[in-house]
């Protein structure tokens, strides 16, 4: 195969693509989505973000400026946890629009994160918001497929590819530089939202901090030029094999309709038949038909907290608990909030287990489908994915979980041993300046290695779909036929 005769294909490909005056008004349209993309996701971005730090120190003034009082009952009036976007966010708004981004903490009871955009919508937002990475995924390929559908098919048609083959032209060089010139024009299309994102990253990325951002917007860029790889191919492939232009295209249509509608609504729709998750009812009521068994740390006369009141007294050899060197109920709230939060964890991870199945569906449907892959890649490395999602759950309960066990302990340490209930009046509270000695909530990125490891199967579809279609290009130079 000679290099200067692909580059002469290439160089073809490209001459007949941008020699229309109607390529240049698909550009600027194009441009004109990209940039109306890149605002409107910047500017939602940031403001969203800059509403959940404003709402965060609110939050923790409130907290802060609590008067002395009861531990416990800090514990009940507890704070709230906000979700900020990643960078990415406003690159790949992924799953963003349908996470809650707000939850209450407090002592015993584990709330769900709620106010997601998707609560406040009247529908529409099914159909996905207008972000750089949907025009990539979605809008790009059919450009690039409105370009090259007649790339060999109308030569074959019109007679050239006989000339050209019987010409010296090799069907090896002729393939490879089509889908050459082809993957260029998509690089032209794709260079703005590069250019615009890496701009966006730079003025705003201290006020956007995340983890190894540049390595994650890195990742991305090479998945989404993998893809066009992928996707010229693929027309390069389909051209080749059509009789004549309007066959090749209609074929071309009919895998955009099954990569990027059928094969992804069937993925979805198979995991939650086989895999239903509970409702929130379902979900909530199972937690409490438990934590009635376990008991009660409100109820004095539970049978199982006066075990746990016989075993300690006997532990410290000492009669009744108002002898005991410390609050004992603050000893039973805490061992209360451990029973609450070992139940809530159980579940949450049976429900999580449901939700993966579910994912599975998609994930094993990404091998067979590199428009699936590339979006699981593409949101995952923004952070706008289940998985970003769920890790901001977990931070939160943690936080919760160690919020409310610390007030425990300054109602073991300061309210007085002697009184075992009650939580009003001067003799039951504690001094103001303990609340600002927890530490405020922060909400972390998930590591660049967690999200590599999530985003594993889709980085594998994707190099496979790259090694399937220059492979089938290669297979097909070797078999092809000029009629």
């Amino acid at each position: 195969m000679r290099f200067s005769n692909v580059r002469l294909f290439a160089s073809h490909v490209w001459k007949d693509a941008t020699t229309p005056k109607t390529f240049y008004l698909i550009y600027v349209l194009f441009l004109l989505l990209t940039v109306y993309a890149a605002v409107s996701g910047i500017k939602n971005h940031r403001s969203q973000n800059n509403i959940r730090k404003s709402h965060q120190t609110m939050a923790r003034q409130s907290w802060e400026a609590n008067p002395d009082k009861h531990p416990h009952r800090m514990a009940h009036f507890g704070t709230f946890a906000f979700r900020t976007s990643a960078p990415l966010g406003m690159f790949d708004y992924g799953l963003e629009g349908f996470m809650g981004s707000t939850v209450f903490l407090e002592a015993h009871r584990q709330n769900s994160v709620n106010f997601s955009d998707a609560s406040f919508s009247t529908g529409t937002l099914r159909f996905g918001e207008l972000s750089m990475a949907l025009l990539v995924q979605l809008v790009l390929p059919l450009i690039l497929i409105f370009i090259g559908f007649a790339c060999i098919a109308n030569d074959r048609q019109n007679g050239t590819l006989k000339i050209l083959l019987s010409q010296g032209a090799r069907w090896s060089e002729m393939l490879f530089g089509k889908t050459m010139g082809l993957f260029i024009i998509g690089l032209l299309f794709l260079l703005p939202m590069v250019l615009v994102t890496a701009i966006a990253l730079t003025i705003y990325g201290s006020e956007m901090a995340s983890d190894s951002v540049w390595l994650r917007f890195t990742s991305v860029i090479l998945g989404y030029m993998f893809f066009l790889c992928i996707v010229s191919s693929i027309i390069v492939l389909v051209s080749s094999y059509g009789s004549t232009p309007k066959n090749a295209l209609l074929r071309l249509l009919g895998i955009w309709l099954l990569m990027v509608i059928v094969l992804p609504k069937s993925a979805q729709a198979m995991g939650s038949y086989w895999y239903p998750t509970p409702t929130k009812l379902a979900f909530e009521s199972a937690i409490e038909k438990e934590e009635i068994q376990k008991g009660d740390s409100h109820n004095p006369d539970d049978p199982y907290y006066n075990d746990l009141r016989d075993s300690v007294l006997a532990v410290h050899k000492v009669t009744r608990v108002t002898e005991l060197p410390f609050n004992y109920s603050g000893f039973v709230m805490r061992e209360g909030e451990k029973i609450t939060s070992t139940l809530y964890k159980k579940h949450h991870a049976e429900l999580l287990r449901t939700y993966q199945n579910q994912n599975t569906m998609s994930h094993s449907v990404g091998l067979l489908n590199p428009c699936m892959a590339i979006k699981q890649l593409s949101m995952i490395f923004s952070g706008t994915d289940f998985s970003s999602y769920i890790d901001f759950q977990q931070q939160a309960d943690t936080y919760r979980y160690s919020l409310s066990q610390a007030m425990n302990e300054l109602q073991m340490k300061y309210i007085n041993p002697k009184k075992t209930s009650g939580s009003e009046g001067k003799t039951h509270v504690v001094g103001h300046e303990h609340w600002e000695e927890f530490p405020d909530f922060e909400h972390r990125p998930i590591p660049f290695e967690e999200s590599a490891r999530e985003a594993s199967l889709a980085m594998v579809s994707i190099l496979f779909w790259v090694m399937l279609s220059l492979g089938l290009l290669s297979l097909t130079a070797k078999k092809a036929r000029a009629l």
